[in-house]
């Protein structure tokens, strides 16, 4: 199911709330790494995300990195997708904090210190965060990187009118006052505005910069501030080198690579080092190649047929667009493209909502029965097989701290049409109970959702699938979709690796339902004791007890029927032969891994 992921702007009617945005995708105090043991259930099994490949750490030579594409835009706060800004951010975007980068998945949430010495210090109500920044840290042209670039690359998200495209979150959490209509009253840097201008001090009142100490000011505790800002729009920005607001491909790099010529859109680019990031500074990046040469406008099958059959222009070469289905069966029977492949979970979970304010959903059994009844293995299988997706329950991916293997209905992975039948007599509905189904439809949307339905029928359903081929999003948060349809299909990735960016985005009713809409509720999921539990644990200071906390609310959810998970999509990469290292990150979306990756001379 081809679909992208798909994110609003929550309503921001509650102090807690934060907006969460785009593809990093769609979130920490600590630097604990792994899954805790939770409530509900063991943490699930994650196998290591490497190539069998052998490693080197040898420097040198040059990585060809192969897309289809199109890159938007490398403008630090207008990165819009997950795999644009996982590259950026190894190559040559540093943030305050990043995720250290790990073979096993079980360790891809390891936050560290990246332009700052460490994580942040919040102060105890959580409202406010302090960075201090490294040493040695330059830009391209040798000059310092410096808290007021932190400030300046920040301020450009207020920018509405001329930043577009990446996280808003800033707006959403930084204590900058709203208008009437819920926008800032800081317009950003673009817009002149007297010396004496509110907004602009209310701005310098949010972000301080004090030497090398950068303190936000947050307009609610907010307990993992300090992953929020491992996405790209918290990056810094020369103000010297910036466009006033165009110059969507300008790149001025902080990081060990930059671009030896200006971006050309729909080819591309290279990639040289930037003879002024010192390894030293950096615990993140290992930077081997010499130079990168990124290649756009491939399709992605032909990339991935170049690429196995290993010629001299491939042997060098990373595919970094999953291999299509078919080609994917062949390359992981084939020891030697098995060896040089790597197969990863990219965060992306498939869900169905049920609409409780359907006359067939207002019970909560009538919820758990639909949820039994759906044989999540049969979805996968039509999917592609297990290459392609694994069966989840849970909205929340493997590789998160907050993952867990619970399964509360005790459905399995294929459904139990008697237990469902049972429910559905405790729910008191007559069968078969006829149910309006909503999706996105295409080619494989059709097949995996068509897998539901014989789990359905024998479960006492009468199921009809409703395929919407245009604008299926806003199709249905649209106020009249709740009378038409009794569930609703989506996907969802979070921002960054905490539970925090998935479930009140998604069931906090308080920020999503409003007359205009479900916002991302489309369920009309409300449930008062579930909003207050999202508040509670955005104050929980500890990560590993915030973590388990959100745990136990999924499982709460799962419970009620709030949602059913399906399956949480997965990637796989093949390379030549003389790349090395080749790895995916979870964390970041299950791309292609360049902290390590390497090539052999």
């Amino acid at each position: 199911m081809s679909s992208p992921i798909r994110r609003h702007h929550p309503r921001p009617q509650r102090a807690h709330v934060r907006a969460l945005v785009g593809l990093f995708i769609v979130v920490v105090l600590g630097t604990a790494g792994g899954c805790s043991v939770l409530a509900g259930g063991d943490p699930p099994t994650t196998p290591a995300v490497t190539a069998s490949h052998e490693r080197t750490d040898e420097r040198g030579g040059t990585l060809k990195a192969l897309s289809l594409g199109p890159v938007l835009s490398w403008d630090p706060q207008r990165i819009g997708a997950r795999d644009d800004a996982a590259f950026a951010g190894r190559t040559f975007l540093r943030t305050l904090t990043a995720y250290q980068p790990s073979t096993d998945a079980r360790t891809q949430s390891r936050l560290v210190g990246d332009l700052a010495t460490d994580t942040g210090t919040p102060n105890k109500n959580l409202t406010a965060w302090s960075f201090t920044l490294r040493e040695g840290i330059a830009w391209e042209d040798g000059s310092a990187v410096t808290c007021e670039d932190v400030k300046y690359g920040i301020s450009r998200t207020f920018s509405t009118d001329f930043i577009t495209g990446g996280s808003t979150d800033a707006l959403a959490v930084l204590s900058v006052p709203k208008k009437p209509d819920g926008t800032p009253i800081y317009a950003g840097p673009f817009v002149k505005a007297a010396p004496n201008d509110p907004g602009r001090a209310a701005y310098d009142k949010a972000v301080v910069c004090r030497g090398t100490t950068i303190t936000f000011t947050l307009s609610a505790p907010v307990s993992d501030f300090n992953e929020m800002v491992t996405q790209a729009a918290f990056g810094p920005v020369k103000k010297s080198t910036d466009k006033g607001g165009d110059g969507t491909f300008n790149v001025f790099s902080n990081g060990p690579y930059k671009l030896a010529a200006p971006w050309r859109a729909s080819t591309g680019g290279s990639w040289v080092r930037n003879p002024h990031w010192r390894a030293a500074t950096d615990e993140v990046r290992e930077a081997y190649p010499n130079t990168i040469e990124y290649q756009e406008g491939i399709e992605t099958q032909t990339v991935a047929q170049q690429i196995m059959a290993d010629g001299d222009n491939s042997k060098s070469a990373v595919a970094l667009g999953s291999a299509p289905p078919a080609i994917q069966q062949h390359i992981l029977t084939v020891d030697a493209l098995k060896e040089r492949s790597v197969t990863a979970g990219t965060g992306l979970v498939d869900y169905l909502v049920p609409n409780v304010r359907s006359k067939v959903f207002t019970s909560v059994e009538a919820r758990q029965a639909l949820a039994v009844a759906t044989n999540r293995g049969a979805y996968v299988t039509a999917l592609g097989g297990g290459s392609t997706g694994r069966p989840t329950a849970s909205l929340i991916p493997e590789a998160l701290p907050a993952a867990h293997a619970a399964d509360p209905l005790k459905a399995g992975d294929r459904g139990d049409a008697g237990q469902a039948k049972v429910l559905l007599g405790k729910a008191g509905l007559t069968l078969p109970v006829p149910i309006r189904v909503a999706y996105r439809s295409s080619p494989v949307a059709d097949k995996a959702m068509a897998s539901l339905v014989a789990g359905w029928t024998e479960a006492g359903f009468a199921p009809r699938l409703t395929p919407i081929k245009d604008e299926y999003f806003t199709a249905i948060t649209q106020p009249g979709a709740a009378a038409n349809y009794d569930v609703f299909w989506s996907n969802w990735a979070p921002a960054w690796a905490s539970a925090s960016t998935i479930l009140p985005a998604l069931f906090d009713s308080s920020i999503n339902i409003t007359p205009s809409g479900p916002g991302r509720d489309y369920g009309y999921f409300v449930d008062p004791k579930v909003n207050a539990e999202i508040v509670r644990i955005n104050t929980i200071a500890d990560r590993a007890d915030r973590e388990e906390a959100w745990t136990a609310l999924d499982v709460r959810l799962q419970t009620l029927g709030a949602y059913i998970g399906l399956a949480e999509r997965r990637s796989l990469y093949i390379a030549g032969s003389d790349v090395r290292n080749l790895s995916a990150n979870e964390v970041t979306g299950g791309v292609v891994e360049f902290a390590d990756i390497a090539v052999r001379r």
